[in-house]
């Protein structure tokens, strides 16, 4: 049984303002059900006394428990005397669109990148990285002619370059995090981090807070680990309340987050959310691990942007990690991490038994780029606000069912959809020449199959072309006849 519960105070903040619909109980059921759905609710939590929930919302219990009973009769719900109840997923009807099945270590492997289809007029939507910016020939030129004068030593740096490692240093303590060169360990990319970090501090078994969506490969980064993830909703932006709440109850000590531009939400963590969040971290003794790899991808360079999370922060509780693959270009394996000084070293020795060192030129062209990088930031600017209104122009245009809010930065849309049919609508599109990665592969237990990730990186003409095709495979998934499966729905 389940150790994570919510408060009716809790889950009637969560609800927000339920639909004044009559009867109320079956709204009331809706809004928890979609919270469920929607990843902020996370599965086998217990919910609240029916009593406890009608006094929170300031109705009568019997109205309370009308809605417990509906959930109950759909599936979303669970109970048992004496223990409570509990929420759930149903063995839902699905259509006879053929489901992809995930793979529990590291998602459907249809979605990722190694196998992905190609040829004339294919989409790829799954990938949510730009080609190089115009500057690239340029500042591959610079690191070329800089490359002899490393030649003469063994090209083996296992923290980086130096003088990469202090531009990065200068970046943070330009965005108001003062740093130094040696709290930067240059990595093979962000995922290289990850694994490091995970690799340092995460034991097997271990509770690991992440948000939900959030970037696929990190949870497989902790799954190769054995940690035991511990899921919180995000969709709506960061409910600091519950995620404190979450971490007590859990005994979390290490939590995985994006607060810069988040993937795949796009959403921005407030200045306030941010200095709650370490506090709740320092309470609770816990570390937190967040990925920048989308800072520096603001669409509006004049908007104010939060200091980065680890400046609000005394106690080195909170590592950064970036890239170059978002900002610069996905080809360039560079990261980095931006930890306490003595972490650092840690880190250095322990990537030593691994891969040693990043590749030379790669750093001295990802230097080069961030010398230079408010050029490439207005470039990215630029193409991604056409992106962005283009792929949400053609969406109300051709999918007005779909809702979505439209972000302040980062490189996707994350659209809800008019059904729990995320998956069927990934397969559909395949088959049209599309390639989209559903809501499930962003979280655990299955749920989000009422999200799609939609990058728009690329040029505007082939995201109406995009959406033309996923218009019509929602279609095919609408005309489907409903069967009802020999496995559950959610795998």
């Amino acid at each position: 049984m389940t150790t994570r519960y919510v408060s009716g105070p809790q889950l009637a903040r969560l609800l927000g303002d339920v639909p004044q619909e009559r009867p109320y109980y079956l709204a009331l059921a809706r809004a928890v059900r979609g919270l469920i759905l929607d990843g902020r609710l996370a599965l086998r939590t217990r919910l609240p006394a029916e009593r406890d929930l009608a006094a929170a919302l300031g109705v009568s219990r019997t109205t309370v428990t009308a809605a417990y009973d509906r959930l109950r009769a759909d599936g979303y719900m669970e109970s048992r005397q004496g223990a409570g109840s509990w929420t759930a997923l149903p063995t839902t009807n699905m259509t006879a669109v053929a489901p992809a099945r995930r793979n529990d270590a590291e998602g459907d492997p249809r979605y990722g990148m190694a196998d992905a289809p190609t040829g004339p007029g294919f989409i790829d939507l799954g990938c949510a990285t730009p080609a190089a910016p115009e500057i690239f020939d340029e500042a591959v030129a610079a690191a070329v002619a800089e490359l002899p004068r490393h030649a003469a030593g063994p090209g083996y740096q296992p923290a980086g370059l130096p003088e990469l490692r202090e531009v990065i240093a200068d970046g943070y303590t330009a965005r108001g995090l003062p740093t130094r060169a040696d709290q930067i360990v240059v990595t093979t990319g962000a995922q290289h981090a990850l694994t490091l970090l995970a690799q340092l501090t995460v034991q097997a078994g271990d509770p690991v807070l992440v948000e939900r969506p959030t970037y696929p490969h990190a949870l497989g980064a902790l799954r190769r680990r054995g940690a035991r993830l511990v899921p919180v909703g995000v969709t709506e932006g960061w409910d600091v309340e519950l995620i404190a709440a979450t971490m007590r109850q859990t005994a979390v000590r290490t939590v995985y987050t994006v607060p810069e531009f988040h993937n795949p939400t796009g959403l921005l963590m407030p200045a306030a959310a941010r200095r709650a969040l370490v506090e709740a971290a320092r309470r609770a003794d816990a570390m937190l691990i967040a990925d920048e790899t989308f800072a520096g991808l603001a669409h509006d360079r004049t908007a104010p942007v939060p200091p980065p999370l680890a400046a609000f922060d005394t106690g080195g509780r909170v590592v950064s990690v970036g890239s170059a693959s978002k900002l610069l270009w996905g080809g360039l394996r560079i990261g980095w991490i931006r930890a306490s000084a003595p972490l650092a070293r840690r880190l250095t020795l322990s990537r030593e038994a691994t891969d040693i060192a990043s590749p030379v030129l790669e750093q001295l062209i990802v230097r080069e780029l961030l010398l230079r990088q408010d050029e490439v930031r207005a470039e990215r600017a630029a193409a991604l606000l056409r992106g962005r209104d283009a792929l949400a122009a053609a969406l109300r245009e051709r999918l007005p069912g779909w809702t979505f809010t439209l972000p302040e930065g980062g490189m996707s849309l994350w659209p809800r959809l008019e059904a729990p049919v995320a998956t069927q609508i990934a397969d559909a599109a395949g088959r049209l020449g599309v390639r989209v990665v559903p809501g499930p592969v962003f979280g655990e237990d299955g749920v989000l199959e009422d999200r799609l990730r939609l990058p728009y990186v690329l040029p505007p003409e082939t995201l109406r072309v995009a959406v033309d095709r996923l218009a019509q495979a929602q279609a095919a998934v609408d005309a489907a006849p409903a069967v009802r499966p020999s496995l559950p729905a959610y795998v």
